[in-house]
């Protein structure tokens, strides 16, 4: 007899989880603060990887729709100075191993792949606290508890379950994201469309200080940027956010002599720009293990975005559902073998992206894997 398993987060790790338990007979239920799979945004677009995402989507036996999900063309990517001097070009010429689709479409898709109810929405978790012999109760806003014997944390990076395992906190690392948007691109901004060119523009200054600006085209000629900011967090409390007009103009004084076609991705939109402040959990975090209890995704490794994050989690997803269906009857084997291939994955992950690269690095490596075909 298979023993529940209880997912706290119906993200994409979360999902793929709970998907490829679903494919073995083990019984799973997932519970989201969201109030409803459209109550919020759920981000742009994501390259998925042949080396962890996709053998992760294999694993859900979602390969085809997923197939059918690809925009194609979006793996061209674009190199530029703050001038707008292409440094570095590579079209999407179909071999390419990490092709894009839409962050909520692909969730969509785990979404419809479970049975209805398996995602409970709405349920808030205020706490979790052990009980005996492995088994955890989780408390939630609504004052409803659930006791379970099996307890993944997939609920992000201010995770409410890792604290029975960890005392690490994420850490403010130095820099933040503006997240912008520019619609109808094509016809309303066609100089800063040519510069993103049909997949993702990465813009910098080689002599500068450290701040980037990168952007991806999305269905229905949406342009969707990432305005990196070196900043201390309380220099971001000094603007209002809520006020759009305003905000901008503040956070393209620091892109002061950029060229107007890539800082128009900051003053031109018509939505107010939102601020993400980065935080990372320490390289090579890891915990001891407790009965019935473990992390996935950022609540296990959360480090800066580098195009790795989401792959990660579905894979962590997709080795964790392996591990309890290949041992249904003892449920720590199953965690300490999926914690002994999810330590040194993650920290491998993490310590590459401790870097940030110089514009030189980054043409080496786009060089590197334009010859490898990635």
């Amino acid at each position: 007899m298979h023993t529940p398993v209880t997912i706290i987060g119906a993200g994409l790790g979360g999902l793929v989880l709970a998907r490829v338990l679903h494919l073995h007979g083990i019984p799973v239920t997932v519970y989201e603060a969201d109030s409803s799979p459209t109550s919020r945004s759920q981000g742009g677009m994501l390259d998925i990887h042949d080396r962890n995402g996709q053998p992760a989507l294999q694993a859900a036996g979602l390969m085809d729709e997923f197939r059918g999900l690809i925009l194609e063309g979006r793996q061209a990517i674009r190199l530029l100075d703050r001038n707008g001097t292409v440094l570095f070009e590579k079209a999407d010429d179909g071999t390419g191993t990490s092709p894009e689709v839409q962050r909520g479409e692909l969730r969509q898709m785990l979404l419809n792949a479970l049975p209805d109810g398996t995602v409970r929405w709405g349920h808030r978790v205020t706490g979790v606290r052990a009980l005996t012999e492995g088994r955890h109760e989780v408390a939630f806003a609504d004052g409803t508890t659930v006791a379970t014997n099996v307890l993944v944390g997939a609920d992000g990076a201010w995770s409410r379950v890792r604290p029975l395992l960890s005392d690490a906190t994420p850490a403010y690392v130095g820099r933040s994201f503006v997240e912008t948007y520019l619609h109808d691109a094509d016809s309303r901004h066609p100089a800063t469309a040519k510069a993103v060119g049909d997949g993702t523009l990465v813009a910098l200054d080689p002599d500068g200080n450290g701040n980037w600006l990168v952007a991806h085209r999305e269905k229905g000629g949406t342009l969707h940027a990432y305005i990196t900011l070196v900043k201390p967090q309380d220099w971001f409390a000094t603007i209002d956010f809520t006020d759009a007009t305003a905000a901008a103009a503040r956070i393209a004084e620091e892109y002061d002599g950029w060229a107007p076609e890539l800082t128009a991705l900051i003053t031109a939109g018509r939505t107010a720009p939102i601020l993400r402040p980065l935080h990372a959990l320490p390289v090579g975090h890891r915990w001891d293990r407790v009965p019935g209890v473990t992390l996935l995704g950022d609540a296990a490794h959360l480090s800066t975005p580098n195009g790795e994050g989401a792959g990660l989690a579905m894979e962590d997803g997709a080795a964790l559902g392996k591990a309890l269906a290949a041992h249904p009857d003892d449920i720590e084997t199953a965690l300490a073998e999926y914690e002994r291939e999810l330590f040194p994955r993650s920290a491998a992950a993490a310590a590459a992206v401790a870097h940030n690269p110089t514009p030189q690095e980054l043409i080496n490596f786009f060089t590197v894997q334009e010859r490898l075909g990635g």
